[in-house]
């Protein structure tokens, strides 16, 4: 068994999930109602016994920082160490991280002590994989570089960088995003290669790159040294062809690229069925977050269907359907929920808060009473009046106002927002 180290790539500014990045980089966006999108890749990590994991951001760190400090924590008998390489100024180098590749490049002197095989991931990402097994194949094939592959759909093609590979599984050429079939039919997969990997094609015939991989740490040295590429998916990879070893990893469970608004709001939705895809209910297999110590929710002739309730709650005669409800959520009477992702609060507002904001006609942190939400996303900290509507009345896809935004049709309330009462958006 050879030994790992971890690179996760915090992403860019998140552009795609603003303003959720507004004030917070990507990998620290809440996802679940609980978790934030870095413990994905962390947990994963932890399961497999990588210990040593560096993680490369550059936006909006201070909120990652905090949440790494205060959950990851190894004590004084277990090695490693999490480190968070934050985009810096140096001596050698003025420039901010160009892509994927730059980024790694900028840090190559943090892994001079790296294990002899060094796994990238992706921020940004929810599913679960067990890299313990991605990397034995990776030594028993004896790749350069191996890249975790999914099959895919031919109409998916399109918004992934999709693969060939030989009947030994070597990857031979590279493509992204295409759009023509005569590509596709270039690029169809034999069922004797997802026989190999014992999986069920079921009508899938192309394999796209999960944007995960592991690299001998020397040709990893190798390839960023002495080079200007700046992006791995786009460049480093397909430029190792038939120069390297490049192996693909077939990897069939659920995974799901939460980089976009929709793609963020579609994958919480999908957590709210009864047997969701995607299960944070498995005990061999938990995944971690800071722990809070709160209080178990409280809930008053609520009618409340399909929807998660996370700890910490008070939810007070309200009717909740097919909805996330985040940590320390607070929910009025009469107010009706659908199709939304409360993120909630990181802290209790006091008595005397409540009392200063009677005196100045301001609403209370949480929701109000009499109030109708649907398919919106309110951030954390958002102070939300009584009687508001937030029902995207204009039936908009894309839209810019003085307390929300509007991304793929769905209404977002930036974090720490107040929004008085009787407002309808």
């Amino acid at each position: 068994m050879g030994s790992m180290t971890a690179i996760i790539l915090g992403g860019g500014r998140g552009t795609r999930l603003d303003p959720l990045t507004k004030v917070r980089s990507k990998p620290a966006v809440p996802i679940g109602g609980k978790f934030r999108l870095i413990d994905i890749p962390l947990s994963n990590c932890l399961h497999a016994g990588v210990r040593n994991i560096f993680i490369l951001t550059q936006f909006n760190t201070e909120s990652l920082h905090r949440h790494i400090y205060n959950t990851y924590r190894f004590d004084s008998f277990t090695r490693g160490s999490i480190r968070i390489l934050a985009a810096q100024q140096t001596t050698d180098n003025q420039d901010w991280y160009q892509g994927t590749a730059d980024a790694v490049r900028k840090n190559l002197s943090f892994f001079d002590d790296a294990e002899d095989h060094i796994i990238i991931l992706g921020g940004d990402h929810l599913y679960r994989m067990d890299y313990a097994h991605f990397l034995d194949y990776h030594i028993k094939t004896n790749a350069d570089i191996s890249i975790a592959v999914k099959p895919i759909f031919e109409h998916e093609a399109s918004e992934f960088g999709i693969l060939k590979a030989n009947d030994k599984g070597v990857i031979t050429s590279f493509y992204e995003k295409p759009k023509q079939q005569e590509i596709l039919d270039q690029y169809k997969i034999s069922p004797e290669l997802f026989e190999q990997f014992k999986l069920d094609p079921a009508g899938r015939s192309i394999i796209a790159s999960m944007g995960i991989y592991i690299f001998k740490r020397d040709v990893l040295f190798e390839l960023l040294t002495n080079n200007t590429k700046e992006d791995f998916g786009k460049e480093i990879l397909p430029d190792s062809l038939g120069k390297k070893r490049v192996m693909s990893y077939f990897f069939d469970g659920y995974w799901e690229d939460i980089g976009t608004i929709g793609a963020f709001f579609e994958a919480h939705m999908e957590l709210t069925n009864p047997v969701p895809k995607f299960n944070f209910y498995d005990e061999q297999y938990p995944f971690y977050t800071r722990p809070r110590y709160l209080p178990a929710s409280k809930i008053n002739k609520c009618q409340i269907n399909q929807s998660i309730i996370t700890e910490g709650c008070i939810l007070l005669g309200s009717i909740i359907e097919n909805s996330v409800i985040g940590i320390r959520s607070y929910i009025d009477e009469g107010t009706l929920i659908q199709r939304s992702i409360i993120m909630g609060s990181q802290r209790y507002e006091t008595i005397n808060e409540h009392h200063y904001n009677a005196e100045n006609n301001r609403p209370n942190m949480g929701i109000g009473k009499n109030c109708i939400v649907k398919n919106a996303i309110i951030d954390m900290n958002c102070s939300i009046g009584n009687n508001v509507q937030l029902i995207n009345k204009d039936n908009q896809t894309e839209a810019e106002g003085e307390f929300y935004r509007i991304r793929d049709g769905i209404i977002i309330i930036p974090k720490g927002t107040v929004i008085p009462n009787n407002t309808i958006i």
